[in-house]
């Protein structure tokens, strides 16, 4: 019988969303004028590990778009909408 894997939940891995949240979390109470010095270092910690794995995900996320984009399936004359990527600042 073949062996199941759990889901991400289940083995304390939180989803990309989650950990955005969390980032932007830290970020709100870092921006507080009462936070202690300690309690903002500690956070401001958090928040660049947070990010760098956010960033890996995200390269390994545009690495499979581009895989599937230049797969041999693909039409080579269509140019996909990728405004869903794009910043909206």
């Amino acid at each position: 019988m073949a062996k199941k894997t759990a889901p991400a939940k289940n083995t304390g891995m939180k989803s990309f969303e989650e950990r955005l949240e969390r980032l932007e979390m830290l970020g709100e109470n870092i921006r507080k004028t009462d936070i202690p010095l300690d309690d903002a270092l500690k956070a401001f910690e958090e928040g660049i590990r947070l990010a760098q794995t956010l960033e890996k995900d995200l390269e390994k996320i545009e690495s499979r778009i581009e895989i599937l984009m230049n797969s041999a399936d693909a039409p080579v004359e269509e140019s996909p909408e990728l405004e869903l990527f794009e910043s909206g600042d």
